[in-house]
């Protein structure tokens, strides 16, 4: 807690570089920014330290603001990250989540499309719409809503703002909460079609779209044998992303009890294309013994997959070794889950990294990136508005139900002891739908409401 949240003080000493079109660094609601109502919410407390509390709601602060009631919330594996304080720049107090829908319920003098009442969800990234990326629909990569120079410095580049994902990506409050601002609401809110109930609409935010683009950017062809590590819910929508694809094997590369999820959740038509590799039950490293590696060659014609897709993260270390230097700050992110990837797929294949890597990583198997021929694919935070329309599109139709990945129902209110829940992967917690006062009844297929 004490590191990031004096990374956040360095970058408040040295500045912003004023290449923000909308205001930063509004995480939580008070002052100028908030009204003397309150709200709940889920805060963030330090290392390992979440709380629901009552804070001032929002209110609107710039012509382009929309005030949303939140309707439908969820937590990410990537808030996981926040949670054990991998991510810089974290403030005590500051309001998490960046998956959200809801019932508008103020507008900006300057909004023009969103209309008070109607639903909507929302990107987690926050765009301009004018940007040279916005005009490509590169929305994760807009260029006006982040002026963080530490980012600038440590990547070469900044990201768009997101909602309450650290100051680091601007400082934007979250949707964990009964009500949240979004800045530039005309660009970052998609309407909600009737019909489509908001536990389906709700992972357009994120989940939905960031699995697409793993797997499209990746690279999937009909045919193709494929390696994907991390079974939450990133992975379990890539997989069927890559059968949409044509993928002839998927290869799900993680444990208990996500494995066993995705067996049962997996669609019966294509189950002669599935296989679980579960990681704990194999050795790691230079050994003689049964690897990650030495599976995927035997399951693909001992040449590997054509491709591997990583939907894990980099924080997760398997060995003593990247333990301790993560510890001591010597590298951020462990390389061991990339350096399987590069060298269990075959020669000439593609490995495309979409789990969340902070920084730098030691011990990186470039050797066997350059002999072999393998393309590294960094797929970025995913561009949320390329693809949602055509996945909403999908929902409406019924190619796509997102209810496949749906684990739980829960309450704002406990959320603080969700997190614990799902990051121990207690009760095979797998992807949750987090109502408010202001939800909907559930639809058809939804879990029943668990209070903790």
């Amino acid at each position: 807690m004490a590191a990031s949240q004096a990374a956040y003080g360095v970058e408040k000493m040295v500045g912003h570089d004023g290449s923000s079109v909308t205001r930063q660094d509004v995480s939580s609601y008070g002052g100028d920014t908030g009204k003397e109502e309150t709200m709940k919410a889920l805060c963030w407390m330090g290392k390992n330290s979440v709380q629901v509390r009552d804070v001032p709601r929002p209110k609107i602060i710039e012509p382009n603001d929309v005030i949303l009631k939140v309707t439908g919330s969820t937590i990410c594996g990537s808030d996981l990250h926040l949670y054990h304080g991998s991510v810089i720049q974290m403030s005590k107090g500051d309001i998490l989540g960046h998956e959200f829908c809801g019932i508008v319920d103020e507008v900006g003098s300057a909004i023009k499309k969103v209309k008070k009442g109607k639903r909507y969800v929302a990107s987690f990234q926050i765009a301009c719409g004018d940007c040279f990326f916005c005009k490509q629909k590169l929305s994760s990569q807009c260029e006006k809503t982040n002026s963080n120079t530490t980012e600038r410095a440590m990547y070469g580049g900044q990201t768009a703002g997101m909602f309450g994902y650290s100051h680091f990506t601007g400082g934007y409050a979250g949707g964990q909460a009964e009500y949240i601002r979004v800045p530039l609401g005309d660009v970052n809110l998609l309407e909600i079609p009737n019909g489509v109930p908001d536990e389906k609409a709700l992972y357009l935010s994120d989940v939905l779209a960031t699995s697409y683009n793993a797997v499209h950017d990746t690279a999937v062809y009909p045919g193709d044998q494929i390696a994907i590590f991390g079974a939450g819910p990133i992975g379990q929508m890539a997989g069927i992303f890559a059968i949409k694809a044509g993928a002839s094997k998927v290869i799900f590369v993680d444990t208990e009890p996500r494995l066993t999820f995705i067996e049962t959740h997996w669609p019966v038509e294509h189950a002669a294309k599935l296989e679980l590799v579960d990681y704990k039950k194999l050795s790691f490293g230079v050994t003689n013994k049964p690897t990650v590696v030495s599976k995927l060659k035997d399951l693909c014609g001992g040449r590997g997959p054509d491709a591997a897709i990583e939907c894990a993260a980099g924080e997760y270390a398997k060995g003593w070794l990247h333990w301790l230097e993560m510890a001591v700050g010597v590298e951020t992110d462990t390389s061991e889950i990339i350096n399987e990837m590069i060298e269990g797929v075959r020669n000439f294949g593609r490995c495309g990294v979409t789990g969340v890597y902070v920084g730098y990583t030691n011990h990186f198997n470039i050797g066997s990136l350059m002999e072999r021929g393998i393309r590294l694919i960094g797929n970025g935070q995913a561009p949320v508005h390329k693809y949602w329309e055509d996945l909403l599109q999908m929902i409406q139709s019924g190619e796509l139900d997102p209810l496949q990945m749906i684990s739980h129902r829960v309450h704002v209110e406990d959320m603080d002891k969700v997190y614990a829940k799902f990051d121990k992967r207690e009760d095979a917690m797998q992807k949750v739908f987090v109502e408010t006062k202001f939800s909907l009844p559930a639809c058809a297929g939804s879990p029943e409401l668990t209070r903790y």
